[in-house]
């Protein structure tokens, strides 16, 4: 039986492209265009579909309360689609936090042009959304991580929200698609002083940085769009079992962590309930280019760690978590005794960009065997070679169990391949984390 889609959106126009592209593949179906969210609520009950597309801002009922109400009653998976404005990624990451799957920005001209790439990305996100895991627990999930926001954090928020400027519109596209994804203007650095001569001097190495970048993506893809680490394995219907937390009794001076679809609401669960820890936090989250200081803005109001999007030049500090920006590649030199961030951007060769083979492959090359790495939920094998390059050095491996994951590929990709060393459930990451590190 084909997939039955139901579309969500008070614009006809992108109704009716949206159903073009759709069924245009023969294992989809459109059974129902709704202009409204309540139009939507009411469709998914009568129709039961299999996935919708959900736009955010609509009449009558908007998207984020749609979303609410179809978890309530009849739980769908939701694939949302947002403006690239500030306004936009924070209504999207709302509406994640409602129930919602994933997202992609929304670009009337990609939908109207029906370009290969944008069309292809489109397609295979409703299909990933539509075999996810449907959350029933977010809500629980996310107030159960909100009191670990300490009252030093919510005063931080408080005094720093004011400077903060709006991010400027961007035009991007999907992290998997071919063009280019465009950066909005960033927020001023808040790292410490040391970081700043670092960033003057970053020009001076762009040569030294643009080289390394090139040898690990070089190691790492084969064929244009291909990771190694896709050619090694089959992912077939192998499972693991959940494993008690166990201390390595190592020694780590950087935490990384890879996630792709149902990553942000994982990482909120993670993220908040950490202490402000000794050492570097590394996120690289699949999203586009417009979205990642946002949710950097967002991570960093709720949790104890200083939360940022990490920029060309910044230094890593001890008690800050940086986000590898979208569209782009986020690797790592050494600077005396100091680690410096270096942002890449791809020429095409990567299927991601962000890419957290790359990442844990830079990680590798400085901290050798001190890393904690992990792998939480996401679509395909993006990390496994990354998390293979990192324990080949000694460095610790964990993955997010299949029970707990909107999608079970990344995770399963380094079960597969031998290279976790822990399967956690999601809600065990944060005090493992703090009892490793302890």
């Amino acid at each position: 039986m084909p997939t039955k889609v139901l579309i969500v959106d008070d614009s006809s126009f992108f109704r009716k492209r949206l159903k073009e592209i759709i069924e245009s593949d023969p294992t989809m179906s459109v059974v129902g265009e709704a202009k409204d969210g309540k139009e939507g609520v009411d469709m998914t009950v009568k129709l039961r579909p299999d996935v919708i597309t959900m736009d955010v801002e609509m009449p009558v009922m908007d998207g984020i309360t749609s979303v609410k109400e179809i978890m309530a009653k009849c739980p769908t998976p939701v694939l949302m689609f947002s403006s690239l404005t500030h306004e936009g990624a924070s209504a999207t990451f709302k509406a994640l936090e409602a129930g919602a799957i994933d997202f992609m920005p929304k670009n009337f001209d990609d939908i109207a042009h029906r370009r290969e790439d944008a069309t292809k990305a489109l397609i295979q996100s409703i299909k990933t959304v539509s075999r996810s895991r449907v959350r029933r627990v977010v809500s629980s999930t996310l107030s159960s991580a909100r009191p670990a926001t300490s009252t030093v954090a919510s005063a931080r928020l408080a005094t720093t929200t004011a400077a903060r400027p709006s991010l400027a519109t961007a035009t991007t596209a999907r992290p998997g698609a071919a063009s280019t994804l465009s950066r909005p203007s960033t927020l001023a650095s808040r790292t410490a002083p040391a970081s700043a001569p670092a960033s003057s001097s970053a020009s001076a190495t762009s040569g030294a940085a643009l080289g390394q970048f090139k040898k690990i993506s070089d190691l790492l893809v084969q064929d244009p769009g291909v990771p190694a680490a896709a050619k090694k394995f089959t992912f077939g219907d192998h499972k693991a079992e959940t494993t008690a937390f166990r201390k390595s009794g190592k020694t780590h001076k950087i935490v990384a962590i890879g996630s792709s679809t149902g990553g942000p609401i994982a990482l909120q669960e993670i993220i908040p309930k950490l202490p402000k820890l000794n050492v570097p936090v590394i996120v690289v989250q699949h999203m586009p280019g417009s979205f990642t200081q946002t949710f950097a803005s967002r991570l960093d109001g709720m949790s104890q760690l200083h939360v940022v999007e990490g920029k060309d030049g910044d230094i890593l500090e001890p008690g800050t978590c940086y986000i590898a920006p979208g569209g782009k590649q986020m690797i790592f030199e050494k600077v005396g005794v100091q680690t410096r961030i270096r942002i890449i951007t791809d020429q095409g060769k990567l299927t991601y960009n962000p890419c957290v083979d790359v990442t844990f492959a830079s990680l590798a090359q400085i901290y050798d065997s001190k890393v904690l790495g992990m792998i939480l939920t996401g679509m395909g094998s993006d990390g496994c070679e990354g998390c293979s390059i990192l324990k080949k050095k000694g460095s610790v491996i964990w993955a997010q169990n299949e029970e707990t994951c909107v999608v079970y590929g990344m995770p399963q990709a380094i079960v597969n391949a031998g290279v976790a060393e822990l399967v956690l459930p999601l809600q065990e990451i944060a005090p493992s984390i703090v009892k490793e590190m302890s």
